[in-house]
């Protein structure tokens, strides 16, 4: 007996994280079809219980609920525009990455072809999948994430930001545009320390708790910034936030210094422009008005 005998689900697309998708869902009970473009991805996932389909038509017309996990927005067209005709009354779940701009067009593309669509950002990767610290955020078709939100709360924890598909692509990549940054903030922060004979390894076990403890802060600079006073007290101030020492340090060490100068170009901008006096958070004035 499947978790929800109404439910038969496919997956198409079995890279690593389709893989991981699609073997979560087998785990709970899910009758599932998987499709992948290149032979052998299927393996694994068919020993585990789950049927491959000879074609993408085939998995599409196997299930209710087909499951989209591409390479790109490209893929995704490739894919689904010849089945547009056999998608139709189906709930596409989309997870594949994509811009906000592109999961609306999938959306409208959906909506012409009668097919209910809600699109998908997960914030994990492939072994977290099923893991209580697994996040996938969804916008789209309310329908659709209610409906099947006992099949979506397999995979990890589930957050519906409304019927502008676009909304979790944005959150999405919003959220992995913090970390990118952070683990510059680390590479370079490790490479400062290398020429003095310390390893990555070492660094990190100084910098990892050390990051941990200055995400506490991140709730107060939100405040400020929605405050949009950048003169409240107990902020560090703009002046004293500049990053003169570390980038002659870095010079110094013989390292690029082109992660910590963005950051001292978005504090100067500031300072140049008379705010110098004012808190570290202004620095969002820089971002939001480029140039």
């Amino acid at each position: 007996m499947t978790t929800d005998d109404r439910v038969r689900v496919s997956v198409l697309g079995l890279g690593e994280m389709g893989a991981a998708l699609a073997g979560a869902l087998v785990r709970s009970g899910y009758a599932t079809t998987v499709w992948n473009r290149s032979a052998g991805k299927a393996d694994d996932i068919v020993a585990q219980g789950a049927e491959e389909a000879g074609t993408a038509g085939e998995a599409v017309r196997s299930s209710r609920v087909v499951i989209a996990c591409l390479l790109d927005h490209e893929s995704v067209h490739e894919v689904f525009d010849p089945l547009s005709g056999e998608l139709a009354g189906r709930a596409l779940i989309n997870v594949t990455t994509t811009s906000p701009a592109q999961s609306r067009e999938l959306a409208a593309w959906a909506e012409r072809a009668g097919v209910a669509y809600l699109d998908g950002g997960i914030m994990a990767v492939p072994p977290m999948i099923g893991r209580p610290e697994s996040s996938i955020l969804y916008s789209g078709s309310a329908d659709v994430f209610h409906e099947y939100k006992p099949l979506l709360d397999v995979w990890g924890s589930s957050t519906y930001f409304g019927e502008d598909a676009g909304l979790a692509s944005l959150y999405d990549l919003a959220l992995l545009a913090g970390m990118y940054v952070m683990f510059a903030g680390f590479m370079h922060g490790a490479a400062m320390v290398a020429p003095a004979g310390v390893t990555a390894g070492e660094f990190a076990t100084r910098a990892a708790p050390w990051l941990t403890a200055m995400t506490g802060a991140l709730e107060g600079l939100a405040a400020v910034v929605d405050g949009g006073d950048y003169t409240v007290d107990g902020q560090q101030s703009l002046q004293f936030s500049s990053l003169d020492d570390i980038l002659a340090a870095s010079s110094e060490q013989g390292v690029s210094t082109e992660a910590v100068a963005m950051v001292q170009r978005l504090i100067h901008r500031q300072i140049d422009a008379g705010h110098g006096e004012e808190g570290f958070a202004r620095i969002i004035e820089s971002i939001r008005q480029p140039g």
